[in-house]
Order: C-alpha cells, then sequence, then structure tokens
C-alpha cells in the first residue's frame, strides 16, 4: 500500500497535462478555480477507476473503433477549448469564468475537468497498465482491490493539485495584472490546449 502511494505520488507531481492545467487555471483565474478544475479532474478519474474494474477499458483498448472514436472526441474537446482560450487572450482579470460568476462558473470549470479525464484515452491507458500492478489475487477479490486502489489515487491526486493550485495562484497577482504577461499566459494556455489535443490523436 505505501508502495502504492508512493509511486502515485511521484506519477502525480511528474510535469503532465492535469497538473499543468491546474496550474494554468490557478494563473489565469485564482486557487479557487484551480482547485475546482482540479475536483472535476479527480471526478474524471471515477470514471476511469470503475471502467478498469469492469473490464470496459481493456474492451475499448481492443476495440480499435472504439478507442478511435474516443481519441476524437478527446482531441475535439480540446481543440475547442484551445480555440476558446486563444479567443479569450486578452482577459487579465482573476476570474472562474469570463462573463459568468458564482456557482455556474464554478459548475462549468468542474465539468470541464471531468470532460477532459474522461475523453484522454492516455488516462485508460495508465489504469489498465498500473492499477492491476498491486493488486494481490491472495488478498480478496481483485475487483474491490482494484477500486481501493482507485480510490486512494484519487484522494492523493486531489490533496496535490489542490496544493499546487493554492502555490500557482500565489503568482497570479504579479502575472495577470501585467496586460502583456496576461496575453502571453492565456496564449500559452490556447497552446497547451492543442498541443495535447494533437498528442491524444496520437497515443
Amino acid at each position: 500500500m505505501w508502495g502504492f502511494l508512493s509511486f502515485s505520488v511521484v506519477l502525480t507531481l511528474m510535469p503532465g497535462p492535469d497538473i499543468l492545467f491546474v496550474v494554468m487555471q490557478s494563473i489565469r483565474r485564482g486557487k479557487k478555480a484551480g482547485i475546482v478544475f482540479a475536483l472535476g479532474l479527480c471526478t474524471g478519474l471515477i470514471f476511469h477507476v470503475a471502467a478498469v474494474t469492469f473490464g470496459v477499458s481493456a474492451l475499448v483498448k481492443s476495440s480499435p473503433a472504439a478507442f478511435a472514436l474516443l481519441k476524437t472526441a478527446g482531441a475535439a474537446y480540446l481543440f475547442y477549448l484551445g480555440i476558446k482560450a486563444y479567443i479569450r487572450r486578452n482577459e487579465s482579470a482573476l476570474q472562474i469564468d469570463a462573463g459568468r460568476k458564482g456557482e455556474e462558473g464554478e459548475r462549468r470549470l468542474y465539468l470541464r475537468g471531468i470532460c477532459m479525464n474522461v475523453l484522454n484515452p492516455k488516462v485508460i491507458l495508465f489504469f489498465l497498465s498500473f492499477l492491476p500492478g498491486f493488486v494481490d489475487v491472495n488478498r480478496g477479490d481483485p475487483a474491490w482491490q482494484i477500486c481501493l486502489l482507485g480510490l486512494l489515487f484519487i484522494i492523493q491526486a486531489g490533496v496535490i493539485f489542490s496544493a499546487v493550485a493554492i502555490l500557482a495562484s500565489r503568482l497570479a497577482g504579479l502575472l495577470m495584472k501585467n496586460p502583456r504577461t496576461a496575453l502571453w499566459v492565456n496564449a500559452g494556455t490556447a497552446l497547451i490546449y492543442v498541443a495535447i489535443g494533437i498528442s491524444v490523436l496520437f497515443v
């Protein structure tokens, strides 16, 4: 269990699209936005844990058509977010969602995090290869073990992402008050969305 948690923490802290998106959201819109987005990402992980537990991920991986459809949907969504971020590249205000405030903006950001994880086929491959490696068939039902391991992974990811959001938000006041810097940050966010979308197509 401790070995699993140690590896999980290291993998979560490694530079990747999830933690990068949390950082960018926190810098652009503040720590609350980063934490809400992180919660959405972690909620999306529940789908993948359940899929591995019930064998759906293995089925998708074994079906080229289904896997290609998932990749295309995920990439299309990321391209949409990239275009949207580029259009709003001149925004410099720290807010949950441009033009929307309060619970509505938080809900949209939360759902965005869920969609990004659910539609990312790389997460399917990751959990298929990572979780079963820590299952001990002599310690009970493998399905329940995978559920427990998945839950532990989600909890530690949520804690780490939230901490990263708080740290990144401290840079927001300095970066986003400068219109030129804000422009580069927002344009960089759009580029990251598109770059990850391209990488998803070539998993």
